[in-house]
């Protein structure tokens, strides 16, 4: 009989949770590293949004591969993942705002939504990989951030 369980058994737990804490704790710290610098420059989406949007990400990532595996490999974790990215879309768009001949929010708008694409990373189960693309997207707000408020004109900037 193929009834639908309600609860998950211990044994199967056993298996699910650990992959499932490293996943979701590493998207967590990927998500903070980024949001920590976001609210050291005051930006609208700063620490706990980062880390809830890498952490959320990581979530939905890792449910459908569960989902795949629990209805023998029928569904596809990928468009799960493609969701997510059309979500984050719609957040990230929330956050642009013109303002007389300027616009504000580019920045805050992409880190959320590369914030959103490393929780897929380690989600999916790539937590190293996650760390790595969390190094490149700090190194790129803080050091060529610099370089940009140093060597270029600042009413060409957009925030």
């Amino acid at each position: 009989m193929n009834e639908l369980q309600l609860f998950e058994t211990w044994d199967r737990l056993a298996t699910v949770v650990p992959p499932f804490l490293v996943r979701c704790g590493a998207a967590a710290l990927c998500g903070a590293m980024i949001g920590l610098e976001r609210e050291l420059k005051s930006k609208p989406a700063g620490f706990r949004t980062n880390i809830l949007i890498c952490l959320g990400s990581a979530i939905y990532m890792s449910v459908g591969l569960l989902v795949n595996e629990a209805v023998e490999r029928m569904g596809d974790p990928t468009r799960i993942a493609a969701q997510v990215v059309t979500g984050i879309g719609f957040l990230g768009a929330g956050c642009i705002i013109q303002q007389q001949d300027r616009v504000k929010g580019l920045t805050t708008a992409a880190t959320i939504w590369v914030v959103a694409a490393i929780g897929i990373v380690a989600g999916a189960g790539f937590p190293i990989l996650a760390f790595i693309a969390a190094t490149i997207v700090l190194l790129t707000l803080v050091v060529l951030g610099a370089i940009e408020r140093r060597f270029l004109d600042e009413a060409g900037r957009s925030e």
